[in-house]
């Protein structure tokens, strides 16, 4: 326990102190920039004040990239495997041969 860190992180005008391992608090400060960030741009492009609903449209965003990021992962495995089949077609051709 004595290795953990307590920090405090302010979201949306609140504060949320937390106990973490030193190695994740530059990844939660960052994540907690972002999304006063994206609070920031909802806010001034959507005229919305509802804390609420705007914490609900941040978590949508970054719910949605990450799953895009998934999505983009598995095209790209599929066509390095296609890739890879193919290849190995041709060695295999070539070494018969």
């Amino acid at each position: 326990m004595s290795d953990q860190l307590k920090i405090k992180l302010s979201i949306a005008n609140r504060v949320y102190p937390l106990t973490i391992l030193p190695n994740q608090e530059e990844g939660l400060r960052k994540a907690a920039k972002n999304i006063e960030t994206m609070i920031n741009q909802f806010e001034q492009s959507y005229s919305v004040r509802d804390k609420q609903d705007v914490l609900a449209m941040c978590a949508l965003q970054f719910a949605s990239q990450v799953e895009q990021k998934s999505i983009d992962k598995e095209n790209v495995s599929e066509h390095v495997e296609e890739k890879l089949e193919a290849l190995n077609n041709l060695l295999e051709v070539h070494l018969n041969s």
